[in-house]
């Protein structure tokens, strides 16, 4: 299987790559610098010249406070690039896998959000990232499409990096404790992916890993996972304005994983542990001890 992966220099994407290659498919990596998606005839051209069997769209404008200030740059990318992709993947007969997120939903209530649910973005981000979804489910019936949150994986920054970075110069740090959500650990995802590619179990889907906790609490395991001493202060997001607003409630329901034969991921406190392995945190914390 010949499998196209657009955002490899991202998180999910290298990991994808990865994981694929693992399970011995040939596997097709780009960047921003390799093909401009926003180029209808580049992508056209360079997808026909590949002939994937399957095309797994990472490549997203995910600076949720930029989008509100580009949108113009944002939604070239989001929607108008997404739309060059699965149009030339339908050309080209491939499956297509489109990442998205929990940023449709309106961030409102303390209820698990399923695939079934309207859909309601707060902010420029969310909205073109819904554009997206419904560009792919217009264009071509071969789709999965990957609602996603909290990401997190070895090639890139994030939140789990940023908190190991302020612990080594603060010994106390707020973080906001009333939004609730579920990290993501981009190998977990990028696995589920390769097995969902070789099923017609086509549609859409919530994946993260399981398990919910508040960025706070995130934090916080982080710390104990790594053996950093930090006191951590759990404050209200009306303490900590940002450009673009933020959901409060980006719980997802994985149920749809179960019903549809494919198993959901580990709990993110495991996936965590995982990844402070992967970084080598672990090591560093024991060799200091």
């Amino acid at each position: 299987m010949k499998v196209l992966v657009t955002g490899y220099t991202g998180q999910l994407g290298y990991d994808v790559v990865k994981s694929g290659m693992q399970a011995g498919f040939e596997m097709i990596g780009v960047g921003s610098a390799d093909l401009d998606i926003t180029d209808e005839e580049k992508v056209s051209n360079y997808i026909s010249k590949i002939h994937p069997d399957v095309i797994v769209h990472c490549a997203a404008y995910t600076a949720v406070d930029k989008a509100e200030e580009d949108k113009e740059t944002c939604y070239k990318v989001n929607v108008e690039g997404t739309e060059n992709i699965v149009v030339a993947a339908k050309k080209n007969n491939a499956k297509f896998v489109y990442i998205s997120t929990d940023y449709v939903f309106n961030g409102e209530g303390t209820a698990e959000f399923t695939e079934e649910d309207s859909v309601h973005p707060i902010g420029f981000y969310g909205l073109t990232k819904e554009q997206g979804e419904t560009i792919v489910r217009n264009t071509i019936d071969e789709h999965y499409i990957l609602r996603i949150s909290w990401v997190f994986g070895v090639n890139g920054n994030n939140f789990v990096k940023t908190m190991l970075k302020l612990a080594e110069s603060h010994d106390m740090l707020n973080v906001v404790g009333d939004q609730f959500g579920s990290p993501t650990y981009t190998p977990d995802v990028a696995n589920l992916i390769v097995d969902m590619i070789q099923t017609d179990s086509y549609g859409t889907y919530h994946v993260t890993n399981e398990g919910i906790c508040s960025w706070a609490e995130f934090a916080q395991e982080i710390f104990n996972q790594s053996n950093k001493n930090v006191t951590l202060n759990a404050i209200p997001t009306s303490e900590y304005p940002t450009i673009a607003k933020r959901p409060l409630n980006s719980r997802l329901s994985k149920n749809k994983l179960n019903k549809n034969g494919f198993n959901k991921l580990p709990h993110w406190k495991d996936a965590l542990s995982n990844y402070l392995d992967e970084l080598g945190v672990k090591e560093k914390s024991n060799e200091k001890n």
